[in-house]
């Protein structure tokens, strides 16, 4: 086939694929690899599933690991705005030629009787560019679940599940034990874990697989914590190491635990061999980016995007927003995907606004306006409906007086259209 020579029609390409659906196994992405002649089983990777937080944990290790010296691949997903975004060397995207010469590659080596899906052939791009690069260590966060995610092909140097909580049950499984035992799935023989679950039904399970496979686990709570303190700082308590003075450039008392995660995981990195000093894991933290999450775009009225896509990750943003509250109003734009627990993400956050715009990302997954506005009846607040995200956002910048705050949130899709309305509008002069 004919190589693309336009990155727009490339990608299009690429993303047609979301035709296959959501499709779980590995033997199409290690078929793919195998007729790309990788050697993937040669690369240094570190691996990183779980509910939520698993973007936020592997940003921070990224950091850290990028400023003690290391060619750091990060492969992450989704994409907000671009997807360059998926593939980081260090604190740089992919550029748009070599984004192209990828999907090339990678297209080439397909083959029309196992095609792959979008997430297996992103999969697929992400191995060929950091190999090629010579990234090390390569950071690897699942799509979703874990067993049978296209990234859990790799025996890293630490595994990582931040949490669970129920979330894609059509996929993975009814209840909190399945989903768990989907995630344990990256647990890999000899290969440390280090986790944030704290449901005894979850941590049993996972013990009983490093036992079966002879993994060492490290529990947050139990062998490391994070403890927070005043003015965005906090301490961290190791598995030998201590910190008592740290800052962090994310935004959310729970990314403290989120640190703490990192923080475990650079321990038993440094105990394989890749040394991580102290003046590097100060100022990654501290120089961590991940936009999306708990991100302030604009002031006067402060603008907060937070892509909080489950009943889990909207209890976060609630407890922010709670703990954050000012003199003026809470108006909410909000889009979420059909197939969540809208109710429960209502539920979250509803009763601490005074108005809500639904709007709908353009995504087929995406929940109707309204379907959103007749489930948030009962609600005792202002309730409109602008199915376009960009016009949903306008209609609350003019509702909205310099006290108030705007929070558009219920999906990564409308936080990524979020963030394309503002990066158009900050270059016409807004207040960032």
């Amino acid at each position: 086939m004919a190589a693309f020579s336009d990155l727009t029609r490339a990608t299009a390409w690429v993303f047609d694929l979301q035709k296959f659906g959501i499709k779980f196994g590995l033997s199409s992405t290690l078929n793919l690899l195998a007729r790309l002649n990788l050697p993937y089983q040669q690369g240094q990777y570190l691996h990183i599933a779980g509910t939520n937080g698993k973007g936020s944990v592997a940003a921070m290790l990224s950091a850290m690991l990028t400023r003690a010296g290391y060619p750091v691949g990060l492969y992450t997903s989704p994409h907000l705005v671009h997807f360059r975004e998926r593939y980081r060397l260090g604190d740089r995207e992919i550029s748009e030629d070599r984004l192209l010469d990828l999907i090339n590659q990678v297209r080439a080596a397909v083959d029309d009787a196992e095609p792959p899906t979008f997430f297996e052939f992103a999969t697929a791009m992400a191995f060929l560019y950091f190999l090629q690069e010579g990234a090390r260590p390569i950071i690897l966060e699942t799509g979703m679940g874990g067993r049978l995610d296209a990234t859990n092909i790799v025996q890293p140097l630490v595994t990582v599940i931040t949490n669970i909580s129920i979330d894609h049950q059509e996929h993975l499984g009814e209840g909190l034990k399945a989903i768990a035992a989907e995630k344990a799935g990256a647990i890999k023989p000899g290969v440390p874990l280090v986790t944030g679950a704290w449901q005894r039904g979850v941590l049993d399970l996972f013990e009983q697989r490093c036992r079966e496979v002879q993994a060492p686990m490290y529990v947050r709570g139990r062998d490391f914590r994070a403890r927070g303190g005043a003015r965005g700082r906090f301490a961290y308590r190791g598995l030998s190491r201590e910190y008592h003075d740290l800052t962090l450039n994310l935004v959310g008392r729970h990314q403290y635990g989120n640190a703490a995660l990192a923080l475990a995981a650079v321990e038993l990195l440094n105990r394989a061999g890749l040394a991580v000093p102290e003046t590097a894991v100060l100022e990654g933290l501290n120089q961590t980016r991940w936009p999306g999450r708990l991100e302030v775009v604009l002031q006067d009225p402060r603008v907060l995007l937070d892509g909080a896509h489950n009943p889990a990750a909207a209890r976060i943003l609630a407890q922010t927003l709670k703990q954050t509250r000012g003199n003026g109003r809470l108006i909410l734009v909000l889009g979420i995907m059909a197939d969540k627990d809208v109710d429960t993400i209502l539920a979250r956050l509803l009763p601490l606004a005074q108005t809500v715009v639904f709007t709908r990302p353009q995504y087929f997954r995406a929940a109707d306006v309204e379907d959103l506005a007749a489930r948030a009846r009962s609600y005792n607040l202002e309730i409109i409906k602008i199915p376009q995200v960009a016009g949903a956002i306008r209609r609350a910048q003019d509702l909205a007086g310099p006290r108030d705050r705007i929070v558009v949130s219920g999906s990564l899709y409308t936080v990524g259209e979020a963030k394309e309305y503002f990066e158009g509008i900050v270059g016409e002069g807004a207040k960032v």
